[in-house]
C-alpha cells in the first residue's frame, strides 16, 4: 500500500507539473526600471505565474482582466461583444485616464459626429478635434495558435495601469484611449493549448519536430468551423467577426493594429506594408504608417531586436482584420512576431526563441503604437475627419461610379443578404418603395440603391466595383518573376467583388438616384410570401433562390413529405422553374399549411397553395420528372488529409447557411465502415491527397456505396482523387501546362551525349529550358465566369452564368458524353475573366474546361466541383448548385430504403 501511495503521489506531482510547466523561473524584464504600483494585481498574483512563463487560456485571461477592472475601475472598463460557437465570451476593454473613462459616452458620440460631415459642420468638427482624445485599438490572436499576442495584451494592460517608470504612460492615458481586444479566437487558442499540454513532457522541448510544435488536425489557427477569420471581414460569416466589426463602429478608433505570428525563423514585421496597395485608400493613411514604423523601429533598435518592413504582408485585399478598418478611415496595420509555437523554439541558426521574448516584442510594439497615437492626437483626428469629407467630395465629382443599383428581380434572397451584409459594415443601402428611373433604366419597387456620396465611399468602391487593379508596374514585375520561375508576391486573392461573388445583377450609374426609398437595414432574410394556408391539393415552392433551399431543409427536418420536379411548368398563369418543390396535402399532416407558413416566415421563401394539380403547360405534378426526396443523411470527410479550411467552410455552409446537420467521419472510417446509413458523402479539398488515407479499400468501399444509390461529392483538389485512374470514379483528367511546340523537349542520349542545339535568341533558350509535363501556373485567386447546362437537374434554379473563384493549378479535361455530363464549364478565353488578375496562359487553358461534372454510377452519382464552391463561405452565388448536388442529387439517386 505504501508503494502504491508513493507511486500515486509521484504521478499526481508529474501531472501537476505538466499543467504548470513554465519556461523559466528567473525574473524577466519587460520594461527597464519599471516601478509598478502594488495596488494593480500582477499576473502572478491572480494566475500563479509570471507573464510569458505559460500560455494563458481564455478562462484565465478573463479572470485576469476582471481582476484588473476590479482593481482600477476609474482607469479601465470591460465590454462584452459576443460569444463564440463554443460559448466562450468575447471581450474588449478601454484603458485611459479617469477623466476619459468617465466621458466614454461623450467620446463615442464625438467620434460618431466626426464620422459623418453631412451631420456635422466644419466648426463643430474643429471643436471636437480640439477636445477629443485619440484612440488605438489593439486586436490580438485572431489565429488561435499565434499565441504570444494574448499574453502581450495582458502585459500591455498591466503596464498601462500600473507603470510608474515609463514616462510615456501619462501622455498615453491623458491624450488617448487604448482599446484592447485580447483574444479574437478563443476556441482556436484553447484548442491549441489543450493539444500543447497533452504533448508536453517533463520540460518544454525546443525541437521543431517535437509534438509540442506540430499540431494535429485541425490546428488552433481556425475557429470552431475552421475559418481563417482574418479573411472574413468583408463577408461577416462568423460571430467573432460580426461582433468585432460592430464594436469598432461604435467607437471608430483612429488606429487599428492586428497582432499576429509567423514562422519561428523569422524576426518581426511591422508597417509600412508591402505592395500592392489598395488604390482606394488615402495617401494620408499610407503616410501615417511611417510614423508608427519609425517609432517601432526606434524601440526595437533600443532593445537590439531585428525587424523588417515593406515585405510579404500587403494591404490589397480588404477582408483582412488589418485592412477593413482603413475603409472607415482608420490607420490600419498588421504586426507579425516570429512564433515559438510553445514555450521555446530552436531556430535554424541554433539559437532558442523563448515564449517570453515573443510576448515582450508584441508588448513593445503595442506600447510604441499607443505612444505614436497619443503624440499625434490632433493630426489623426483631423485626418479622420478629412477622410470622411474627401470621400463624399470624391463621389460627387465621380462621373462614372456615383450610384450602384441592384434590380433584385432575380435571386431576391441573395440581393437581400448582400444588402444586409453591406449595411452591417456601415454602408448606407436604400430599398426602393416605388418605380424609379435612373441612367436610362426603369426599376421596380424592392431594388436596392447605394449612393457612393457617403463616408463609406472608399469601402463601397472596394467591395462593389467589378475590378480593383493592382498597379501596372507591380503586375509587370510579377510577370517578370514568373517568367523566370521565381515565385510571385501576390499574398491572397486578387478578386473579391461582392456582387460578383453573390452573382447578383448590378448597374452602375453616373448620377445620384432620385427614388422613394427606405433604409435596407441589416436583416439578411426577405419577408415571406404565402398566399394561403388552406390549399386543398398542394403547396408549391418556386425554386428561385436559397430561401427555397432553406425552406426545404427545415421541412425535411420537420418530417414533411416533399417532391421535386426536374422541369419547369406553368400553372394558373405563373411560371415555375425546374426544381420547384411540391408538398402534397394528402401525403402530409393536416397542419401542413400553417407549418409551411411558419417555415417560410423564418426563411423568407415563397409558398403558393393550389386547389388543383392541373398545369397550363409543361410536365404534370405527377409525371416522370417528379422525384420524392426523403431526408438524406449527409456526411463529410473530417480529419487528415482534408484541408481544414475546406472541410470547415463546407460544413458551415451546409449546417449554418443551408440549415442541415452533417456527420463528420474520419477518412479511415470511410475505408472500412458500413456507409449504408448515408445518402450523401462530401470529400472536401485535400492537402495531401486521399490516396494514402483511403487506399484501394476505401475506393472500393465508396464505389460500392455509390452503386447502391449514394451521392459522392468531391470539391476542389478532392477531384484529383476521384479522377485518379486507379480510383476511377470520375472520367475527367488533370491537364499539364500547355507548352509551345518543342519547348523543353527532352533529347535522347547517344554515347553519353545529346544532340547539339543552336539558339538564335534568348527566347529560344528560354523555351528550351521550360520543363515538360508540369502543372499550369498556380492562380492566387480570380473570379471567372462559367456557363451552365440548363437541361441538367443540377442546374435547377440557376442563372445562365455562374461566377467561380479559381485558385491553384488544377485544370481538367471535359467529361465524355458517354461517361457523364459537363454541367458547368468555364467560358471562352475572351469572356472568362470576371474580376482579378489571371495569368495569360491560364486564361487560354481554362476556356471551356469543366467546373461541375456529374457521372452516373449504378444507382448513384459522383459529382465533381473542380474548384471549391464553399471557399470562405462567401461565394453565395454558388450555394444553389452545391445545394442541388446534395439534395437534388439524393432525390435523383435510387438507394434501397
Amino acid at each position: 500500500m505504501k508503494n502504491y501511495l508513493k507511486g500515486a503521489l509521484a504521478a499526481t506531482a508529474l501531472i501537476s507539473s505538466l499543467s504548470a510547466a513554465t519556461i523559466a523561473t528567473d525574473d524577466y524584464e519587460y520594461w527597464p526600471n519599471a516601478q509598478y504600483q502594488t495596488s494593480i494585481p500582477t499576473l502572478e498574483s491572480v494566475l500563479g505565474y509570471k507573464s510569458g512563463e505559460r500560455i494563458t487560456t481564455h478562462a484565465d485571461m478573463i479572470r485576469y482582466f476582471e481582476a484588473l477592472a476590479k482593481a482600477a475601475p476609474d482607469h479601465i472598463k470591460l465590454f462584452d461583444y459576443g460569444e463564440t460557437w463554443e460559448g466562450r465570451r468575447l471581450i474588449y476593454l478601454a484603458i485611459s485616464s479617469p477623466e476619459n473613462i468617465a466621458k466614454l459616452d461623450t467620446f463615442k458620440a464625438g467620434m460618431q459626429a466626426l464620422s459623418d460631415p453631412r451631420k456635422t459642420s466644419s466648426a463643430e468638427a474643429k471643436k471636437l478635434i480640439d477636445d477629443l482624445p485619440s484612440s488605438t485599438w489593439l486586436a490580438y490572436s485572431v489565429h488561435g495558435n499565434e499565441i504570444s499576442s494574448t499574453d502581450a495584451a495582458m502585459m500591455t494592460a498591466y503596464h498601462l495601469l500600473a507603470s510608474g517608470g515609463d514616462e510615456r504612460v501619462p501622455e498615453i492615458l491623458d491624450n488617448s484611449i487604448v482599446f484592447i481586444n485580447p483574444l479574437q479566437n478563443p476556441d482556436g487558442r484553447d484548442r491549441f493549448i489543450n493539444r500543447f499540454r497533452t504533448a508536453l513532457g517533463m520540460e518544454a522541448d525546443s525541437d521543431p519536430i517535437s509534438a509540442e510544435h506540430n499540431e494535429p488536425w485541425p490546428s488552433g489557427r481556425t475557429n470552431h468551423y475552421l475559418f481563417d477569420m482574418n479573411r472574413d471581414w468583408i463577408s461577416l460569416t462568423q460571430p467573432e467577426t460580426k461582433g468585432h466589426v460592430k464594436a469598432l463602429q461604435e467607437w471608430y478608433p483612429l488606429v487599428f493594429v492586428d497582432l499576429h505570428e509567423m514562422g519561428g525563423n523569422s524576426t518581426y514585421y511591422f508597417a509600412p506594408e508591402a505592395d500592392p496597395y489598395n488604390p482606394h485608400l488615402s495617401g494620408e493613411q499610407r503616410e501615417s504608417l511611417y510614423l508608427f514604423g519609425k517609432n517601432n523601429a526606434k524601440w526595437f533598435d533600443n532593445f537590439g531586436y531585428s525587424y523588417f518592413t515593406r515585405d510579404i504582408f500587403d494591404a490589397f485585399y480588404p477582408g483582412y482584420g488589418a485592412s477593413w478598418p482603413a475603409y472607415y478611415g482608420a490607420i490600419s496595420m498588421t504586426y507579425e512576431q516570429a512564433s515559438s509555437r510553445g514555450l521555446v523554439y530552436r531556430r535554424s541558426n541554433g539559437t532558442d526563441l523563448e515564449y517570453r521574448q515573443t510576448v515582450r516584442q508584441h508588448f513593445i510594439t503595442s506600447m510604441a503604437t499607443a505612444e505614436t497615437t497619443a503624440k499625434n492626437r490632433e493630426k489623426f483626428l483631423t485626418n479622420f475627419w478629412d477622410y470622411q469629407v474627401s470621400a463624399i467630395d470624391e463621389a460627387k465629382k465621380d462621373k462614372k461610379n456615383r450610384s450602384y443599383i441592384f434590380p433584385a428581380s432575380r435571386d431576391k434572397a441573395a440581393n437581400r443578404k448582400l444588402a444586409g451584409v453591406l449595411s452591417a459594415q456601415g454602408i448606407e443601402v436604400q430599398q426602393a418603395t416605388s418605380n424609379f428611373n435612373a441612367c436610362g433604366n426603369t426599376y421596380q419597387p424592392g431594388a436596392f440603391i447605394v449612393d457612393s456620396a457617403q463616408p463609406r465611399k472608399r469601402m463601397i468602391r472596394t467591395l462593389l466595383d467589378p475590378q480593383v487593379n493592382m498597379s501596372a508596374e507591380w503586375v509587370k514585375e510579377q510577370e517578370r518573376r514568373r517568367a523566370k520561375n521565381i515565385g510571385h508576391d501576390i499574398y491572397d486573392v486578387t478578386a473579391w467583388s461582392l456582387p460578383i461573388m453573390y452573382n447578383v445583377e448590378m448597374d452602375i450609374c453616373s448620377k445620384a438616384v432620385n427614388a422613394s426609398s427606405t433604409p435596407a437595414g441589416e436583416t439578411l432574410i426577405n419577408t415571406a410570401s404565402v398566399n394561403t394556408t388552406e390549399a386543398s391539393v398542394a403547396y408549391l415552392v418556386p425554386w428561385n433562390d436559397m430561401a427555397a433551399g432553406r425552406l426545404l431543409t427545415s421541412a425535411l427536418r420537420k418530417g414533411l413529405r416533399v417532391k421535386i420536379i426536374d422541369e419547369g411548368f406553368k400553372k394558373d398563369g405563373k411560371d415555375y422553374p425546374a426544381g420547384t418543390l411540391i408538398f402534397d396535402v394528402s401525403k402530409n399532416t393536416e397542419t401542413l399549411g400553417p407549418d409551411l407558413k411558419a417555415i417560410a416566415e423564418a426563411t423568407g421563401a415563397e409558398v403558393v397553395g393550389v386547389n388543383s394539380s392541373w398545369v397550363d403547360n409543361g410536365q404534370d405534378l405527377g409525371s416522370r420528372s417528379v422525384n420524392e426526396l426523403v431526408a438524406p443523411k449527409v456526411a463529410i470527410a473530417w480529419d487528415e488529409p482534408t484541408s481544414q479550411y475546406s472541410a470547415g467552410n463546407t460544413r458551415f455552409v451546409v449546417e449554418r447557411q443551408f440549415g442541415y446537420p452533417v456527420t463528420a467521419i474520419r477518412p479511415a472510417q470511410l475505408s472500412r465502415a458500413d456507409l449504408s446509413r448515408y445518402q450523401v458523402i462530401i470529400l472536401p479539398s485535400s492537402w495531401g491527397g486521399y490516396q494514402s488515407a483511403l487506399g484501394k479499400r476505401g475506393a472500393s468501399n465508396l464505389k460500392d456505396w455509390v452503386r447502391k444509390g449514394g451521392v459522392l461529392i468531391g470539391t476542389g483538389t478532392a477531384v484529383r482523387y476521384l479522377s485518379d485512374k486507379d480510383v476511377g470514379m470520375l472520367s475527367i483528367q488533370r491537364e499539364a501546362q500547355v507548352k509551345e511546340k518543342d519547348a523543353g523537349k527532352e533529347k535522347k542520349l547517344k554515347n553519353g551525349r545529346v544532340e547539339g542545339t543552336i539558339f538564335n535568341s534568348l527566347e529560344e533558350m528560354q523555351a528550351a529550358v521550360e520543363p515538360t509535363n508540369e502543372s499550369p501556373d498556380s492562380v492566387p485567386g480570380v473570379l471567372v465566369r462559367a456557363s451552365v447546362d440548363k437541361d441538367h437537374w443540377l442546374s435547377s434554379g440557376l442563372p445562365d452564368t455562374l461566377n467561380v473563384l479559381i485558385r491553384g493549378s488544377d485544370i481538367y479535361t471535359p467529361a465524355q458524353l458517354n461517361s457523364g455530363r459537363n454541367v458547368a464549364w468555364f467560358e471562352g478565353s475572351d469572356a472568362l475573366l470576371a474580376s482579378g488578375h489571371l495569368w495569360e496562359e491560364n486564361r487560354k487553358q481554362y476556356a471551356y474546361k469543366p467546373f461541375v461534372v456529374s457521372e452516373r454510377m449504378g444507382r448513384g452519382h459522383v459529382i465533381g466541383f473542380t474548384q471549391d464552391p464553399t471557399v470562405r463561405a462567401y461565394l453565395d452565388g454558388l450555394n444553389m448548385v452545391f445545394f442541388n448536388a446534395i439534395f437534388h442529387g439524393a432525390a435523383q439517386s435510387s438507394p434501397l430504403r
